[in-house]
């Protein structure tokens, strides 16, 4: 590609969502097939995926990018900027062969129900969406890939050359598919390929499986904790999360040199305003060095949006982020706190406050919890 394309997803990237769809990311609801009933050539190298390239080279934009869109104008980065500060689009091949950068869920297992998630993404919420009229499925379990020995068949190839390998969720450490794919990998001397977790990090051993022996083998790996405030607030939004093992775990990689540790807060109206004590802390605990985070905006639903904050609420918290940057050195961080308020108060959706204040009360009655006892903003 001699001209910058608009985006290089779909060039490079194959995302493999909820019951077996390949996407050209995990924001954007743009198909190209299904895994599970179609041939590798039929979706990488199908109609739908060469339309969208042919696009994105003519520089034009799709209106299913839209997250990535509200997230630029809104002053945070988006998936869209990142992958072309990760990978260099003057060297990729006009028509590539196969995926680099592949994100793989193979189903919706998880040993956490976060606040913010549903039961498309975690298996552990399947009670609590039953009772809330809101499941996706018939049970707890969703299996987005329906064989993985035909998956290996079929994409093993591009597997075997990839770069780049990102695992989420559910729950990937406690994912058996998960496991048997780094054995698959190791078994076929693929091991420089770079893995990258969106993860609770609270499971370090799964069955008969270790992933810090699995990790062991691979050049390089970065964990994205998904961690979104300390103690009793932490454990609220990421419901069953243990701030103990949380803290015991990351000693235990400490022997790993060569696996990357960050802290990946989801920025919610639960903890906008607890970013900075967040930070803190897990710098006092030396969990992390200053530039080992990674923020993610929540987008949806919107009523946990931190745009869904009443004015009052959002210049509390904005002066709690302005505070903080006022004595903060680090300059990447208070990038990310600037991003955050700009997103904050780009756009006014407090008409979803009663619907968050709603939605709450109703998991408070059915987890035996309390958010008044928790907020501070």
């Amino acid at each position: 590609m001699k001209e910058k394309p608009y985006c290089l997803m779909p060039f490079l990237h194959l995302h493999i969502s909820s019951n077996g769809e390949a996407k050209a990311c995990c924001v954007a609801n743009i198909p190209f097939g299904n895994i599970n009933d179609q041939t590798k050539d039929e979706i990488w190298n199908g109609e739908s995926i060469n339309k969208l390239r042919y696009q994105f080279k003519k520089g034009i934009t799709d209106k299913r990018c839209a997250n990535c869109q509200k997230l630029e104008q809104s002053g945070g980065k988006s998936l869209r900027q990142e992958t072309f500060e990760k990978f260099d689009y003057s060297k990729l091949d006009e028509i590539p062969s196969e995926p680099i950068y592949f994100d793989i869920r193979f189903s919706n297992v998880c040993n956490f129900k976060c606040r913010t998630c549903w039961h498309g993404a975690s298996s552990k919420w399947f009670s609590d969406a039953k009772a809330l009229g809101s499941t996706v499925g018939q049970k707890a379990i969703i299996k987005n890939i329906n064989d993985f020995e035909d998956f290996i068949n079929l994409w093993g190839e591009a597997l075997g050359n990839a770069e780049e390998f990102y695992f989420a969720g559910g729950e990937p450490l406690v994912t058996e598919e998960h496991y048997l794919l780094l054995n698959w990998l190791i078994e076929n001397n693929a091991t420089n390929a770079r893995l990258r977790y969106n993860t609770n990090f609270s499971k370090l051993t799964f069955k008969n499986y270790n992933v810090l022996d699995l990790w062991n083998q691979f050049k390089e790996v970065e964990i994205l904790a998904s961690i979104d405030a300390t103690h009793d607030l932490g454990e609220y939004i990421r419901k069953e999360m243990n701030w103990s093992e949380i803290i015991a775990n990351r000693e235990k990689i400490r022997q790993l040199p060569h696996v990357k540790f960050k802290i990946s807060p989801t920025i919610s109206v639960f903890n906008v305003h607890d970013f900075p004590k967040l930070y803190q802390t897990c710098l006092e605990l030396k969990m992390i060095d200053k530039h080992d985070f990674y923020i993610n905006i929540l987008q949806h639903p919107f009523y946990y949006n931190i745009q869904a904050l009443p004015e009052e609420k959002k210049a509390k918290a904005s002066k709690v982020l302005l505070e903080f940057m006022a004595e903060e050195k680090n300059s990447h961080l208070r990038e990310a706190m600037q991003e955050i308020i700009d997103y904050m108060m780009a756009v006014d959706r407090s008409n979803l406050w009663p619907k968050f204040l709603e939605q709450t009360g109703r998991i408070d009655k059915l987890r035996d919890e309390n958010y008044e006892t928790l907020k501070s903003c």
